[in-house]
């Protein structure tokens, strides 16, 4: 005999079906791991990113110091501002914002085992007093520093990267020589 009131075997299928349906469960699970991944990938294009300007800084900076190597510096009477045109000239794609971010500081060092220059980072803020430009005579022996702000947008990498309190990584691109006998 048929109970009426017990639901049809069609009925009992839908409803046990219903719970072991997993139709959303990739999109759910996507969702899930979604943003880490994106957060990731784009760290990685970042952190590409900061390697790459990195090489172009250390590549721009030993060959405008070989202004001052050879002696063509001082035969120009260069200034500050123009070592730094020199300089974001070689930058190649990333000389439009150089002039803003770039900061150089170009001395004379009494040898090469003990420089000894003031280091612009060590309060937590990049303070500039202390740099100068001297493109020396024949004979003497150079430091030239060069800085590179670059602003970081990865959460993580900011605090990992920057040693400043503005979450900006400096990059740092130093060359050392003995002038040229020019003169």
């Amino acid at each position: 005999m048929i109970n009426p009131t017990a639901p049809s075997r069609s009925a009992r299928r839908r409803r046990s079906g219903f719970w072991r349906a997993r139709d959303g469960s990739t999109a759910v699970e996507f969702a899930m791991v979604a943003l880490p991944f994106f957060f990731m990938i784009f760290a990685i294009l970042e952190l590409g990113l900061v390697f790459v300007i990195d090489s172009v800084l250390e590549n721009a900076t030993a060959e405008t110091a070989r202004l001052i190597r050879t002696g063509r510096a001082e035969s120009s009477a260069m200034t500050a501002a123009q070592f730094k045109t020199s300089l974001c000239d070689r930058m190649s794609i990333f000389q439009a914002d150089c002039n803003a971010r770039a900061t150089v500081d170009v001395r004379v060092i009494p040898n090469f085992t003990t420089p000894n220059p003031p280091d612009p980072m060590a309060s937590g803020t990049f303070q500039t007093g202390s740099l100068g430009y001297d493109d020396g005579a024949a004979g003497t022996t150079m430091l030239v520093r060069v800085w590179y702000k670059q602003p970081l947008v990865t959460p993580f990498m900011n605090e990992g990267l920057s040693r400043l309190r503005d979450g900006s990584a400096y990059l740092t691109a130093t060359a050392v020589f003995r002038n040229e006998p020019f003169n």
